[in-house]
């Protein structure tokens, strides 16, 4: 997979794309992320890419023409072209999986006080994290592009991707480790009993009686 992100801000991904899971990833040739600077494709001598809105109104909108030109120098017809704006779909983890079986991601990420509205034009998708207000799309292209790299094959043990939250519209059950007892709270006995039927139903007892105290919105659906 090929993931293409397009941001005013490149220097905000050197953690992101240098570190842990992600890295070792991209080293291990899984997933090839680049970072492109729109504003390298701007045609405006001073490097402009916003300005006013027509209309009036507070901010600077970004501009058509090197979003435009970015986005059709490094697209190819295996690309799907997201916008990361609050008007999108929520994102979840059925999304994740679903956007993991693509094989090149151009994700435009936002700054100011928005797109000019013709750039959706030129997108397939539109994607929102949540209903909140961010400084701009660069947070949003790391939770997505992290949330679809660790699906792909090699990335993490396929185990461990089964028994994550969210599978079946479910949490994850409770996990223990050494020692057995700390300040009074003990591993459940079931966990050290060896019997791995016992223990496999005691998960997803707990699965259910979490997700019903925490998240009940994800039981809607759910197959017991």
């Amino acid at each position: 997979m090929k993931i293409d992100i397009l941001s005013l801000f490149p220097n905000m991904f050197d953690g992101f794309l240098n570190e842990s899971i992600i890295k070792r990833a991209i080293d291990k040739g899984l997933v090839e992320v680049n970072i492109y600077n729109f504003r390298d494709y701007t045609n405006d001598a001073h490097g402009k890419v916003d300005d006013t809105p027509y209309g009036g109104g507070a901010g600077m909108v970004l501009c058509c023409q090197p979003i435009f030109d970015c986005i059709e120098s490094i697209r190819t017809p295996d690309s799907l072209v997201i916008m990361l704006t609050p008007e999108g779909e929520v994102f979840n983890q059925k999304m994740a999986v679903e956007l993991s079986s693509q094989k090149h991601l151009i994700l435009l990420c936002g700054h100011y006080e928005g797109f000019d509205e013709r750039i959706k034009s030129i997108c397939d998708k539109f994607i929102s994290i949540g209903d909140f207000i961010l400084t701009g799309g660069e947070l949003p292209s790391m939770i997505i592009s992290d949330a679809i790299i660790r699906l792909l094959p090699g990335v993490i043990d396929k185990e461990s991707l089964e028994n994550e939250s969210f599978n079946n519209n479910l949490l994850d059950y409770p996990t223990y480790t050494k020692p057995r007892e700390y300040k009074g709270m003990k591993v459940p006995d079931v966990l050290l009993s060896g019997d791995h039927e016992k223990i496999k139903e005691y998960r997803i007892q707990e699965q259910i009686k979490k997700t019903n105290l925490l998240r009940s919105d994800l039981r809607e659906g759910h197959d017991e």
